[in-house]
């Protein structure tokens, strides 16, 4: 069978590359672990914790900048006051939705028990402590819910990539979705992201009345995925504040400076990346018709898996095309259950799949519906968080001289294959 696609994508011209600098505010935090920790003790007396508590720090599998810095600082700052805290994985059904799976999630961003100096404490056991009115369970992490005297959570604050409202993805989705575990992801998820703006601040409302959480450290980045806010916020101003930070986020979030394209080829997808593997605030592919925003992509190629997502791919399947080597590393088991847990199942499907990286862009090219396939207007980056520099076609090489927030420094140039048809990463 491949060599009958292969056949078919055999003469299917690639267009040649041009590397460009996107530019935009780069506004950045100097000192984002100083600033943490003068924040942090500002917050010492308010939050009430005191030597000999239990503390539960809650952190998630999202690619947030140095969040291996900021899980260790308020480790230590909850030592130098005698606490004794631990890591509790938050992140709903990721690893796999098991408990070895999110510990191996947190590893990989550099969280480990040697590392921090602190115990972590995985489980999938979950404790309901409410229903909504709607009828909707609220489920919490036994350990944390049942042993801990306080917790804390770390999560940054950002667009959510199937759903709008006041708040998105921030500290309420990482208290609803992240420590409710898969039930609790589950529950949260199953009337739908239609009414996901209204049950993810109920639940996060319910879990702060019912559960010792003491404050939230809430992270904003600028487009280049480096930190340019760090707040600590307690729960008496946690939401009012967080709808404020999700403005400043939104206008933050980096861009393709492009708004029609042929063929958008993504080098890597990874649940380290976006929850949805590629962020469809950049790409314009959402899961769900309750977001909007973004070019408009004819067809999309992604080309690998990122080592830090464990096999899961969800995500592949809002891309038109991909390659036998992200289909090998997929742990589908793992990827599917993102979508039994979030209800919506189409991302967690196997995108159409060629032998290799030139197969599968030719194969894009191919069917992206123009006459003339040298002028594909085409562009390569290497994942959703790194857009500042990316390649383009010639094709689109007129409009970028046209646009004063791009400079092109350096092409045309021809793609580099290995003899396996791959791009050298």
């Amino acid at each position: 069978m491949s060599d009958i696609l292969k056949k078919l994508v055999e003469n299917i011209p690639i267009p040649k590359l041009v590397k460009i600098r996107q530019s935009f505010d780069d506004t950045i935090l100097e000192d984002p672990i100083g600033e943490l920790i003068k924040r942090l003790r500002s917050a010492e007396s308010k939050s009430g914790i005191i030597a000999g508590q239990k503390v539960a720090v809650a952190v998630g599998s999202r690619g947030i900048s140095r969040i291996d810095e900021l899980t260790k600082t308020v480790i230590d700052e909850l030592k130098r006051i005698g606490a004794e805290p631990f890591i509790v994985p938050c992140m709903g059904s990721h690893g796999g939705a098991t408990a070895g799976g999110q510990t191996e999630v947190l590893a990989h961003l550099g969280i480990d028990e040697k590392r921090m100096n602190c115990p972590v404490r995985s489980s999938m056991e979950v404790v309901e402590l409410d229903r909504l009115p709607n009828g909707l369970p609220v489920y919490c992490d036994k350990i944390a819910a049942t042993e801990a005297d306080a917790i804390i959570v770390i999560n940054r604050i950002k667009p959510h990539t199937a759903f709008r409202g006041e708040i998105e993805s921030g500290m309420f989705k990482m208290i609803s979705i992240g420590l409710g575990k898969q039930k609790g992801a589950e529950a949260c998820h199953q009337l739908g992201f239609k009414y996901m703006a209204e049950n993810v601040p109920a639940m996060a409302r319910v879990m702060i009345e019912k559960l010792p959480i003491v404050f939230g450290v809430a992270i904003v980045e600028n487009a280049y995925d480096q930190i340019c806010r760090i707040e600590v916020l307690g729960t008496d101003i946690m939401e009012a504040r967080e709808k404020e930070l999700l403005v400043e986020a939104k206008s933050r979030l980096p861009q393709i400076l492009f708004s029609e394209l042929d063929v958008l080829v993504i080098d890597y997808i990874g649940k380290n990346i976006s929850g949805d593997g590629a962020d469809p605030n950049i790409t314009g592919r959402y899961p769900t018709p309750y977001a909007h925003g973004g070019p408009e992509v004819n067809k999309m190629v992604v080309l690998d898996l990122t080592p830090e997502s464990e096999g899961n791919a969800n995500g592949v399947g809002t891309a038109d095309f991909t390659t036998s080597r992200l289909v090998s590393k997929t742990d589908w088991p793992s990827t599917y259950a993102n979508g039994l847990t979030s209800t919506v199942c189409a991302p967690t499907k196997q995108a159409t799949t060629l032998a290799d990286d030139r197969d599968a862009i030719k194969a894009a090219i191919k069917t992206c519906n123009i006459l003339d396939y040298s002028q594909c207007k085409l562009i390569r980056i290497r994942d959703t968080l790194h857009l500042g520099t990316i390649e383009i076609s010639e094709a689109l090489l007129e409009e970028a001289r046209r646009n004063p927030r791009i400079e092109i420094l350096e092409g045309p140039y021809e793609w580099e294959f290995d003899e396996e048809g791959y791009l050298p990463k």
